[in-house]
C-alpha cells in the first residue's frame, strides 16, 4: 500500500499508481456495491476523476489507498441509489466478467450474492472490501472511517447474518 504523504495534496503519479495496481479489485467491489457491471465500471472511472479533481484535498494524514477507496465506495454508494430510484437491476448485469464462469460451475453464489445485498450498508461494504477487494482490517477502517475493532464486529456480524439468511433459504 501506498503510505502517508508528507505534504498535502495527492500527486498524479501516486494516483495513478494505485488505480493501475488496485483496478480489478476497484471494479470488483464497485460493481458489487452498484448491482451492476456496467455502473462499477463507471462508477470506478467518476471516482478516479474526482479523486485527480480533488487530489488537493488530500491531506496526507492518512494512507491515499484508502482516501481513493473511499471516493471510489461513497460515488459507488451514489450509483446504486440513482439505480434503486430508476430502475431494478437485472441478475445477468450483476458481474464483472470474468466471475460469470464461476457463477455457472457454482450456482449458489448467485444466492450467495443476493443475500450479501441484504445486509445492512456497512457490513454489506465491509464484506466487499474484505473478500472482493481482500483488503486487511485496518485498511478497511480507514475506508470506512471506523475503529480496527469495529471492522472485526462489522464483519462477525456480516457472516452471522448471512449465514441465518443462507440457512433460512434452505429450509
Amino acid at each position: 500500500m501506498i503510505g502517508a504523504v508528507s505534504d498535502p495534496g495527492a500527486g498524479l503519479e501516486q494516483i495513478e499508481a494505485v488505480y493501475s495496481r488496485r483496478l480489478a479489485e476497484l471494479r470488483r467491489v464497485a460493481t458489487a456495491i452498484t448491482g451492476s457491471r456496467e455502473a462499477g465500471l463507471d462508477a470506478v472511472q467518476d471516482a478516479f476523476a474526482l479523486a485527480v479533481h480533488r487530489r488537493a484535498q488530500f491531506r496526507g494524514t492518512g494512507r491515499l489507498e484508502a482516501w481513493l477507496w473511499r471516493i471510489v465506495v461513497n460515488t459507488a454508494r451514489d450509483a446504486a441509489a440513482r439505480l434503486r430510484a430508476s430502475r431494478s437491476v437485472p441478475a445477468d448485469d450483476l458481474l464483472e466478467s470474468g466471475d460469470s464462469a464461476a457463477l455457472d460451475a457454482d450456482p449458489r453464489a448467485l444466492e450467495v450474492q443476493a443475500r450479501i445485498r441484504e445486509l445492512p450498508d456497512r457490513q454489506r461494504v465491509a464484506v466487499f472490501l474484505h473478500y472482493y477487494a481482500d483488503l486487511d482490517y485496518a485498511s478497511i477502517a480507514d475506508v470506512l472511517e471506523i475503529s480496527v475493532g469495529t471492522v472485526g464486529a462489522t464483519l462477525s456480524q456480516a457472516r452471522q447474518n448471512l449465514h441465518r439468511l443462507l440457512t433460512e433459504v434452505a429450509t
